[in-house]
């Protein structure tokens, strides 16, 4: 066999054991299953208040109290004024499924539904003061100004504790995503105040729509002082108990900079407290309601007789998307926030890759050919190296005469052949494993796509043309029915039958990893023939399950290499036989291999 072959082999089954690996270790995301927790198991206990420096008991589910509307450009809910959180809430830009009918997404839920998911703010009382001197999650606030929070429209709420401290609650909602909590209290009383400002997201068991794939980060994400720290949900509920929060939980110190909070694949809450100035950060787990929380708490504050006090914060509750997150991370000085978006262990690749595609879908104005276009621009950027290998095969393919002389000469003296072999490659300045480099590029290109395929809101439900309304998902066309052809309907993904009966996408892709393939003979080997023959075959049934864009870039990607390939070979005076070699695959019996000239 030559050495344009083997290199061929070698990348192709390395390419191959590659996908193997990942599609046994991420195997596609299984069904959500239904949910576990029945309403009366997590309706009965109400989320424990930040228990510094004292603990406060849990209490019975909260009743139905007055609500404020909110009402923004992207929002739709209410605020409960029974502890004054943000606990109802809907995403108006994004629908369940591609069904134009179907529920627009809600992102919180209050105490009393199933999975209830919601935002609280507070203060905790120190010194002499007792949990009933201060807000807690069942005090009624009274609403003093604005009816409906809106951009521009802010709400304020009131309590008073009747015993000289008076609370206010000031809540903001801009264009987006991002809420802004301004709690201030005045003492009135004869003694000075010790109290804590905190806020926390609860969330009443694990999400119903929990995806559980490894590839995929889903539960607390958040920052201190410059450290992103993710933790899933399996991770928090194993945490150790910390007997001052007699709980389990995680508790650490932010000096700088930071946020905290939950993300699910596409949304998230997360709290921002005031960045420059230190706050703590916590994790905890009530393994006996079955709640998640994240809380940020701020320095302990001493209010004397007669002052006042006032602290911020900002809670995001909405959509990741990326254009949005990097404002406010660049314009409103959220550090690092734009690392809530999951970009994997290739993230210098994922994230530029991204930002490319993001600007190409913004001036194409659609994403399956914007995809084609990155395609074109990734292969651009390692056109000098891919040029490299190919010209490095077209030498090898013209060194093949003298290759088989040489093997001639050496018989069976295999270390004799060995170092004539090498030193012809020197002399001829010919490097036998550059045909490698173009697939050991495109392995961490393919991972890195695939994630931002995967992850990114942006290719949530975006159509290319035709059936492909989704280049999130597989494609949705089947063999089964004849792609439509046929009345009845295709196999549902993830089946059985759905493995077998793929759709017109990957058929595409494995006749151009064939096409790609018959650039050059077929091994003389017949074993070796065999391994090339299925090679594209077990690709296509391989990455059939996977998403319709993946799947369009391995496409565009195939088109690409065969035509650099062919037109690299012409311009070394080697004239693919592309047909001859099509027609040698349907043969019983391979090509034979041409004698060295002079050689009978």
């Amino acid at each position: 066999m030559d050495g344009q072959n083997k290199n061929l082999i070698l990348a192709t089954a390395l390419s191959f054991l590659v996908i193997l690996v990942w599609f046994v270790l991420f195997p596609p995301p299984e069904a959500p299953v239904a949910d576990p927790n029945a309403p009366a198991a997590v309706a009965t206990v109400e989320a424990p208040a930040v228990p510094a420096p004292a603990s406060q008991p849990e209490v019975a589910a909260v009743p139905e109290a007055p609500r404020l509307r909110i009402d923004t450009p992207r929002l739709d809910g209410s605020i409960s004024l029974l502890g004054g959180r943000i606990d109802d809430l809907s995403l108006k830009s994004y629908r369940v499924s591609l069904d134009p009918q179907s529920d627009i997404v809600r992102l919180l839920s209050p105490v009393g539904e199933p999975h209830a998911y919601y935002a609280l703010y507070g203060w905790v009382p120190g010194g002499d003061l007792g949990f009933d001197a201060v807000p807690g999650a069942t005090t009624e606030w009274r609403q003093t100004d604005g009816t409906t929070l809106a951009p521009g429209q802010p709400v304020t709420l009131e309590w008073a504790n009747g015993a000289g401290l008076t609370f206010t609650r000031k809540i903001a909602v801009d264009e987006r995503y991002m809420f802004t909590v301004t709690d201030g209290v005045r003492n009135d009383g004869a003694a000075a105040a010790v109290l804590q400002p905190y806020g926390l997201v609860a969330r009443h068991g694990t999400p119903p729509d929990l995806q559980n794939f490894f590839v995929l980060h889903e539960g607390v994400v958040g920052r201190v002082d410059g450290t992103l720290k993710e933790l899933k949900y399996k991770a928090v509920a194993d945490l150790p108990v910390v007997e001052r929060e007699a709980a389990q939980a995680q508790v650490q110190e932010a000096a700088n900079d930071g946020w905290l909070g939950f993300t699910d694949k596409y949304w998230m809450t997360v709290m921002v407290p005031e960045q420059g100035a230190p706050f703590t950060s916590v994790v905890k787990y009530n393994a006996q309601a079955d709640i998640f929380q994240t809380e940020t708490r701020l320095p302990v504050m001493t209010i004397a007789p007669g002052a006042s006090a006032e602290v911020s914060s900002r809670l995001f509750a909405g959509a990741k998307e990326w254009e949005t997150i990097r404002r406010y991370q660049n314009e409103e000085g959220i550090a690092g926030f734009i690392d809530v978006i999951d970009w994997g262990w290739f993230f210098f690749l994922t994230k530029p890759i991204f930002a490319v595609l993001h600007w190409l879908h913004g001036w194409i104005g659609n994403m399956g050919l914007a995809i084609i276009a990155l395609t074109f621009v990734l292969k651009l950027v390692v056109l000098p190296l891919a040029y490299k290998s190919y010209v490095s095969m077209a030498r090898m393919k013209e060194l093949q005469p003298e290759m088989e002389a040489l093997k001639e000469r050496a018989g069976e003296d295999r270390a004799k052949m060995q170092k004539e072999m090498m030193q012809l490659y020197k002399e001829k300045k010919v490097n036998p494993a550059a045909g490698c480099l173009p697939i050991l590029i495109q392995i961490p290109i393919f991972f890195s796509l695939y994630k931002v395929i995967f992850v990114t809101l942006e290719l949530r439900h975006a159509p290319f043309f035709g059936w492909l309304n989704d280049l999130s998902a597989p494609d949705s066309s089947s063999l089964f029915n004849l792609f439509g052809l046929l009345p009845w309907a295709a196999p549902v993904h993830g089946s059985f039958l759905a493995l077998i009966f793929i759709g017109a996408l990957p058929i595409l892709l494995g006749l151009s990893m064939w096409l790609q393939q018959k650039l050059n003979p077929a091994p003389a080997d017949p074993a070796q023939a065999m391994v090339f023959a299925w090679m594209p075959w077990v690709f296509m049934f391989m990455l059939g399950g996977f998403a319709s864009g993946l799947v369009l870039y391995w496409i565009t990607n195939n088109t690409l290499t065969f035509t650099q390939q062919y037109a690299i070979m012409r311009s070394h005076g080697h004239k693919p036989d592309l047909f001859g070699n099509i027609k040698a695959g349907f043969s019983r019996k391979p090509k034979p291999v041409q004698p060295a000239k002079g050689k009978k």
